[in-house]
């Protein structure tokens, strides 16, 4: 009997599950979260309870028993930077997670879920390349201030799918390209992807980089501190003012791209100022990258979500189009990547990755 395997990819306002059994596609459902709802919740974690029980309900609507899953697979949270691969989720990956200390999102209540249904069920939980790794140059580190370091927390599981995917197609060696990709969906994080590592990207978590669907991106630090002191928000409230709150729903009060471009054809200015001004954000970030990868770019690649939105995307590319060649691969594949990826250390074909021991050296080096 072939593996069995449960996939968990929380978004903002959605929770994605797959199945998968060896290579082979079951079925994958996607539930979407009314925000009237989600918003009630000023943290993530709080979010627990709601998110599992609608798991299980859609679990039991297919029929599925849990006892018959040999892994539970949860894409990746807020952890600490480590190489890319396969880990196992451990108490310690939870505690990092949830500690707020590398930034904060609805897969930390996935990682949790999955780690949880393993213990009940007497099987292992996993996820793989969690969003923060420690590829990043070295200059790419450096903040402006000693006590602050920039880390790399983003969408890393898409960003390394699409890349792979488009050097297949391409028939071309992802550890021989310099590539530029911008994972566009809730949030923004635009990475160089240098011949096989990832040098530098924005922090999509914690206010760096563009704004975006909901994610204020970079803010003018003096006006930012003056907001944090005004006693209008509590720190949670502007931490999650920033994260969640922020971006085009702050703006417009939409976090959905179709809907955003139905305003704009019925001629709402605002709508399409707003996207406009995230659209030059996003353009500028990459030509950032451009000038820290020394020009030398074999393509750029515009992927998630709102890669569909071609209003978005054509003025992307009349921006950076100069660059190099630029290639859409809307949506993600993430799991399918987070399928194949326990599957190959179920499979014998590449060691799994201890979090514990990594997160470890972290420790040593002061992060």
């Amino acid at each position: 009997m072939g593996y069995r395997l449960l996939m968990i990819n929380m978004g903002s306002t959605s929770t994605k599950l797959g199945v998968y059994e060896d290579t082979n596609f079951v079925w994958q459902e996607t539930l979407s979260h009314p925000r009237e709802v989600i918003s009630q919740y000023l943290k993530f974690m709080d979010q627990y309870d709601y998110r599992m029980s609608a798991i299980l309900d859609v679990l039991k609507e297919k029929g599925e028993e849990l006892s018959t899953f040999a892994a539970f697979v949860s894409r990746g949270g807020t952890v600490q930077p480590v190489p890319g691969g396969t880990y196992r989720i451990t108490e310690k990956m939870l505690e990092d997670s949830q500690s707020g200390k590398f930034g904060d999102h609805p897969c930390n209540i996935g990682g949790q879920i999955a780690y949880d249904l393993g213990e009940k069920y007497g099987k292992p939980a996993f996820t793989v390349d969690p969003p923060v790794c420690n590829e990043m140059w070295e200059e790419a580190t450096y903040s402006g201030l000693p006590e602050i370091q920039r880390i790399a927390s983003f969408q890393q599981l898409n960003h390394r799918a699409i890349a792979k995917k488009y050097c297949s197609e391409q028939g071309v060696n992802y550890d021989e390209q310099n590539l530029i990709v911008a994972h566009m969906g809730g949030g923004v994080s635009v990475a160089a992807h240098c011949q096989g590592k990832i040098r530098d990207v924005n922090n999509a978590l914690a206010g760096d980089g563009p704004f975006a669907l909901e994610r204020s991106g970079g803010l003018p630090v003096g006006s930012l501190i003056n907001l944090c002191y005004s006693n209008q928000y509590t720190q949670e409230e502007m931490l999650r003012r920033v994260n969640g709150r922020g971006g085009m729903v702050a703006y417009i009060g939409l976090v959905d791209g179709r809907e955003i471009g139905k305003r704009i054809d019925a001629g709402d200015k605002e709508a399409e100022m707003a996207t406009r001004a995230m659209a030059y954000q996003i353009a500028k970030e990459i030509g950032a990258l451009s000038a820290a990868m020394k020009g030398q770019v074999d393509g750029i690649i515009l992927t998630a979500g709102l890669a569909y939105w071609t209003y978005l995307v054509d003025l992307l590319k009349e921006r950076i189009g100069f660059l190099a060649p630029v290639y859409v691969y809307p949506g993600e594949n993430e799991i399918e990547s987070l399928a194949f990826g326990v599957l190959r250390v179920l499979n014998g074909e590449e060691q799994e990755m201890n979090y514990d021991q990594e997160a470890a050296k972290e420790d040593h080096l002061g992060l």
